[in-house]
């Protein structure tokens, strides 16, 4: 497994070492030992989550509120999408900047967001699923949006038109004092 700390170093890009042949392929898609010796903490997940997603449905940004804020490990078992990960932990010298990687089941990288972070993700293909596992249940009473296209962010999504995007994520406020 190859561990890359983004330019938010907290957040870490996850490679699986894949063996392939003519019959397939096989990988180890998680390992809790290697995970938390990768990510330098001891984490445990509680639940995972899987959505399907046709091309330029975009998800996000969302988050928990304590003390329900979740950390993800997010994964894509089909298709592809670009993740996005935006810092909003009260104080970070990284508050308001954000990561994103293409994750897809053809590159079968991970991505990990740790607790602090706004989450959001656009599919780019038409029968993208993404699974991912969290450090803290769903709470509906804790969960927050911020507006994906909220221009102070400056995300790069990639060129889809349209985005379809659901009415509770395009009316979600801006950035500006949302923290954990």
């Amino acid at each position: 497994m190859k561990v890359t700390s983004l330019k938010i170093p907290d957040v870490k890009l996850i490679e699986p070492e894949v063996f392939a042949d003519e019959r397939g392929f096989f990988y180890e898609s998680f390992n809790q030992e290697r995970f938390n010796e990768a990510v330098g903490q001891e984490i445990i997940f509680v639940q995972d989550n899987q959505s399907k997603s046709k091309k330029g449905v975009l998800r996000g940004l969302h988050y928990q509120e304590a003390p329900y804020v979740q950390g993800k490990l997010m994964h894509v078992i089909a298709g592809e999408i670009f993740d996005v990960a935006v810092d909003i932990r009260k104080g970070s010298a990284t508050y308001g900047q954000w990561v994103g990687e293409i994750l897809s089941a053809i590159n079968k990288r991970q991505l990990w967001i740790p607790v602090g972070f706004a989450h959001g993700f656009i599919a780019l293909d038409d029968q993208t699923v993404v699974l991912y596992k969290t450090t803290k249940y769903y709470q509906p009473k804790a969960e927050k949006t911020i507006n994906p296209l909220d221009p102070n962010l400056t995300i790069d999504w990639p060129d889809i038109n349209p985005f379809i995007i659901n009415d509770r994520d395009k009316k979600a406020k801006s950035l500006q004092g949302q923290e954990i």
